[in-house]
Parts: C-alpha cells; sequence; structure tokens
C-alpha cells in the first residue's frame, strides 16, 4: 500500500507539473502575439484564461482550499468555538447605515452563541482592530466583545471602487470583487460566509470552491428594474450620462448591457441559501431579479432610536435659528446638490426669513472621491452665496449628532429609491418632522401623509419645506409635547407561551396570542393563506382567549385592522400556501389591550 500510494501521488504530481510549464508555455506564447497581431492575442488570451481557470479551480477545489480550511478549523476549535462566520464587508470603518447593520448582527451573535467565532473581511489596512471597534463605540455607541472578533485584511479592495471604472462600472466592480472575494478566500475559509455589502458575484466564489453556507444581507440590489426604466426612458442621472441618453442607439446598447447583467446578477443570488433584505422595495426587486422569494426575508435595519427619545423635545420657543438637517454619507446617489438647491429655492420664496434659516450637512466620507465631493458642493454653495447659511459636518461623533437632530426642524433625505432610510426614522425619533423622497423604501415602509411630508424634484421640495416652517407651534406638537411623527418607545417582551407577545407603550399594554393550523383555502384565493384577527379591550382584568362575542366597534376595528395588513402585504399571503386548492395555513390572531398593567399582574 505505501508504494501503491507513493506512486499515486508522484503520477499526480508529475501530471500537475507537466500541466502548468504548459500553461506557462501557453501564457508566453500570448503574450508574443500581443506585438504581432491583436486579433490573435485576443483569440489566444481567451483560450489561456479557460486553460488557467480550468487549472486552477479544481487545485483550489479539492486541494489547497480543503487543506486550509482544515487548519482553519482548528484555529477555531482553539478559540473554543465550533463554527466560524466570515462577514465580507470591506468598508466596515465608514459608519454608516450598512455598518450599522453589520456590527450590531455581529453584537447579537457574540452574544447569544458562544461557540461561533466572528471574522470581518475588511479593506481598512490603516486601522487596527483597536480603532475600528472604537470608532464602532463612537458612532453607533456600541460595545462589543474584541476578543470574539478577527479581522482579516485585504489588499485588493481598491478593485470595487467606482473611481477606476469610468465605463461599464457596474461591471469593473463586479468583477473586481470578484478578485477580491478570491483573496479573501484563500485568507481564510469559513464555515458560513455572510455577504452585508451586497458583492453578489462572490457567492458562487465561496459556496461551490470555498463549500461555505452563503448568507447576505441585501441593503441595495446592484441593478434593479427601475435602473432599466430609466435607460429606457433615457432619463439622465448620476448613473446616465447625458451623451448616452441622448443617443438612441447608445441607450438601447446600454439596456442590453443591464439586461444581460441583470441575469448574471441573478444566477449569482440565487447561490445565497438564505438572503435577508432591508425594506418592502428590496425585496420586490430582489425577488424580481434573484427569483428566490421562497428564501428571502424582509429583516429591517436596526434603528438606535431609545437614545433619541430619551432626549426633551426642543423647545421651539428658544429656536434662533430653523434648522433643516440632512444625515446620509456623501455618495452621488444621495443627491446633496438638490437639498442645497432646493434650499437655495426656498430663500429665494421667502428671503425675509433667511436669517432664520439654516441647511446643516452632516455625513461621512469613505475615501477620496467622497472628499471630492464635498469640495464640489462647497463650491456649489459658494456660487449660489449660501455660505453664511449652509454647514457641512463630516464623521461626527454620535453624541454630537444626537445634538444636531434635537435641535433641527427638518430632516431632509433626498435619495432616489432609497432602500430604507436609518436616517429618517433617527431624525424621526429626534423630533424633526421628515421631508423624504417620494420613493422606494421611505415612501413604502416608513413615510406617509401621517408620519411625515413627501417630495421629488426641487420644486415640491422648496414648497414642502415652507409649509412645515410656517406651521404654528400647536400644529408641531401632540398633545404629548412631541412633534406629529416623532415615535414612542416600545418594549417587546416574548412570553413562555409560543406565539404570544407582549408590547408596552407607555402605559399602554398589548397582549397577542398567535395560532396556526392547516386549512383549505378559500375558493376565491386558491394559492393564498388566511388570516383572522380577534380583538380585545380590557380594563383592569386578567387575560383571556375565550372568543366569545365581539362588540360591533371590536368587530369593525379588527375588520379594518385585517385589511390594512392585507393591503400593506407586511404578510405574504402567497407565502403561507403549502399546496394551492388543497392546504394552506390559517392564522388566528387575538389582540387584546389593558391600561394597567402592574394591577392586572398582581
Amino acid at each position: 500500500m505505501p508504494v501503491l500510494k507513493f506512486t499515486i501521488q508522484t503520477f499526480l504530481f508529475a501530471c500537475w507539473g507537466w500541466t502548468l510549464i504548459s500553461l506557462v508555455l501557453l501564457s508566453s506564447f500570448t503574450f508574443f502575439l500581443f506585438n504581432i497581431c491583436l486579433a490573435s492575442f485576443m483569440f489566444w488570451f481567451l483560450v489561456t484564461l479557460g486553460a488557467w481557470i480550468l487549472f486552477i479551480v479544481p487545485f483550489l477545489k479539492f486541494i489547497y482550499l480543503p487543506y486550509r480550511k482544515r487548519q482553519w478549523q482548528e484555529w477555531t476549535a482553539m478559540n473554543n468555538a465550533k463554527i466560524s462566520m466570515a462577514f465580507f464587508h470591506p468598508y466596515c470603518n465608514d459608519g454608516g447605515g450598512g455598518e450599522r447593520v453589520l456590527w450590531t448582527a455581529i453584537d447579537a451573535i457574540t452574544k447569544n452563541y458562544k461557540d461561533i467565532r466572528i471574522v470581518v473581511y475588511t479593506g481598512d489596512c490603516d486601522y487596527t482592530p483597536e480603532r475600528i471597534l472604537q470608532r464602532v463605540r463612537e458612532r453607533f455607541d456600541m460595545n462589543l466583545n474584541a476578543h470574539s472578533i478577527s479581522f482579516i485584511y485585504l489588499k485588493t479592495r481598491w478593485l470595487v471602487e467606482a473611481k477606476y471604472y469610468k465605463m461599464f462600472t457596474l461591471l469593473g466592480q463586479s468583477v473586481g470583487s470578484i478578485l477580491l472575494g478570491l483573496e479573501a478566500l484563500l485568507r481564510f475559509v469559513p464555515d458560513i460566509y455572510f455577504d452585508s455589502m451586497g458583492y453578489a458575484f462572490t457567492y458562487p466564489l465561496f459556496r461551490y470552491i470555498g463549500s461555505s453556507k452563503v448568507l447576505c444581507y441585501v441593503h441595495y440590489p446592484t441593478i434593479s428594474t427601475d435602473m432599466l426604466e430609466r435607460v429606457t426612458e433615457r432619463r439622465i442621472t448620476y448613473n446616465n450620462r447625458g451623451f448616452i441618453s441622448n443617443n438612441i442607439y447608445l441607450s438601447k446598447l446600454k439596456l442590453y448591457y443591464y439586461k444581460l447583467f441583470a441575469y448574471i446578477y441573478g444566477l449569482c443570488g440565487k447561490c445565497s441559501e438564505l438572503t435577508y433584505v432591508n425594506s418592502s422595495w428590496t425585496k420586490q426587486h430582489i425577488n424580481q431579479i434573484w427569483s428566490t422569494s421562497n428564501r428571502t426575508h424582509l429583516v429591517y435595519p436596526p434603528c438606535d432610536v431609545q437614545s433619541f427619545l430619551a432626549m426633551p423635545l426642543y423647545d421651539d420657543n428658544k429656536r434662533q435659528f430653523f434648522t433643516i438637517v440632512s444625515v446620509g454619507q456623501f455618495r452621488p446617489e444621495k443627491d446633496h446638490e438638490l437639498q442645497i438647491r432646493s434650499f437655495h429655492d426656498l430663500l429665494q420664496r421667502i428671503p425675509e426669513r433667511r436669517s432664520q434659516l439654516r441647511l446643516l450637512l452632516i455625513g461621512s466620507c469613505r475615501h477620496e472621491d467622497d472628499r471630492q465631493r464635498v469640495e464640489s458642493l462647497r463650491t456649489l454653495v459658494d456660487n449660489l452665496n449660501l455660505n453664511d447659511v449652509v454647514e457641512f459636518k463630516l464623521n461626527i461623533k454620535f453624541d454630537e449628532l444626537k445634538t444636531d437632530l434635537n435641535q433641527a426642524m427638518i430632516g431632509l433625505h433626498t435619495m432616489w429609491n432609497e432602500h430604507f432610510g436609518i436616517g429618517i426614522v433617527e431624525m424621526m425619533a429626534a423630533g424633526t418632522i421628515v421631508l423624504a423622497h417620494n420613493s422606494g423604501g421611505p415612501k413604502m415602509d416608513i413615510v406617509d401623509n401621517q408620519t411625515g411630508f413627501l417630495a421629488h424634484d426641487l420644486d415640491s421640495y422648496a414648497t414642502k419645506m415652507r409649509q412645515i416652517i410656517e406651521l404654528s407651534n400647536d400644529e408641531r406638537l401632540r398633545l404629548d409635547h412631541r412633534r406629529p411623527f416623532s415615535l414612542r418607545p416600545a418594549d417587546i417582551e416574548f412570553r413562555q407561551e409560543y406565539g404570544s407577545v407582549v408590547v408596552r407603550i407607555g402605559r399602554t399594554r398589548v397582549l397577542a396570542q398567535t395560532s396556526c393550523k392547516i386549512v383549505k383555502p378559500k375558493e376565491t384565493r386558491p394559492n393564498e393563506g388566511r388570516l383572522r384577527i380577534l380583538l380585545k379591550n380590557i380594563h383592569l382584568l386578567s387575560f383571556s382567549f375565550d372568543a366569545g362575542r365581539q362588540s360591533q366597534w371590536t368587530t369593525t376595528l379588527s375588520r379594518h385592522l385585517l385589511q390594512n395588513i392585507q393591503d400593506s402585504r407586511c404578510v405574504d399571503m402567497e407565502s403561507l400556501c403549502i399546496v394551492a386548492y388543497e392546504h394552506v395555513r390559517y392564522f388566528f390572531f387575538v389582540i387584546a389591550s389593558c391600561y394597567h398593567w402592574d394591577t392586572v399582574r398582581g
């Protein structure tokens, strides 16, 4: 047996060596053709590239990566863990909403699962782990256990930066993400790979070559049907230049490019075994492109509203300025230019109030491109003669952010098709009156006529801002002396009974009990589940779930609540179907309210 094993090893090594030498010779021949014939070079370049892929992929899949994975599993065991979970977040030190999701997820996992070792792939090579975690404390007010988190520093993050791809940016960044993901895979092979930045082209790499479980949290689809519509309609945007939108042939060519890219993007997305999305808008587009509705789940991003709600409401009578505040990274899609121009238009309409109005732009800069963008915005402010009424605050600490939001009157948001809008929720909690873009997540999940204002262009933004400013103090306040659109803290307690939860808001307590059974669907909706809601209003009584008879008003309210749930589509009724026309899930909710919980518990 030892002789046979040695013979097989020698034969395999000889084959491997011969293949490697052949590939080197083929590559040299291809390079030689570069100076002779470009067409021949391109043909042999593709042949050479394919040959290298056919050689490298099996080598990585069956030899190198399994060996490295065993080594890392031993390292994981040495750290008193059974499973390694790697988060792919090359910009983990940015301090934006995506980073809040990352660190909140890591915080929850480290607190609840002691046998999981957390690894973060990051390209922030200039920052030590201590400095990264310190920024997390300052920006998000979170204290993480540094001993349970390891960082893998990636040297090729520049491959996913847009500044290197003046044309075909999506394609260039996606190919760059594959190479960046390959570096990450070679550096560490995890048991579970979690992409928290939306680099879908890395999923096949980790699933099929690294043999890792692939999970992802999608903030914003790389390409969406809305982007296809904009190209079709030939509208000029930051990602659809004028010389393309003004040319019908270039627009058609770009549309074909987008459709092909969307198809490949969908194939890569299907490699995710469990997908989380941050808003109804994102879920809708991911389901359209990835076709993974059976394993796509809506999980709203964490919003730290408690610290904002704890602050007393700023007294309008003591207000020296009417501050309009914007919170968001200085990225092109945030459209800070629209904020500045609409504010300028507002001042043109009410020049007598110029001395009372201020525009405050708060955000973080990720890299040099963002800093240059800020400088161009400063130039715009200077050209519009707004230097005395517009202020920029970059990379501020969390405490300063809370103070600025608390003292502001209007929270401004201008991003078209924002995926969710953590900043909007924070502004609401701080007591500002929100004016958001009439699209995407803010429109579908956060802001409506009852919770804020919506606008879509320069004129509508200026009009809405003036409308808010001219509200009286009484119109801005509720009976509890908070803004009409601000939130109150809600405490959620899951009870020991399965499907039972208590929600507390102020002195009001609501107890909800859920049960489920399998029934036949309605004939009119054979592929949808069924819901029923029973409301009970209890004063100073113990909770009981005897169905009994409902009063007329509770019956009416139950019907309205059920209709709102169905119309809002917060429950995917089709996902409750097991077998169309035969079996569906039937959920029964009993909701009871009580105003003196302590008495009831006693």
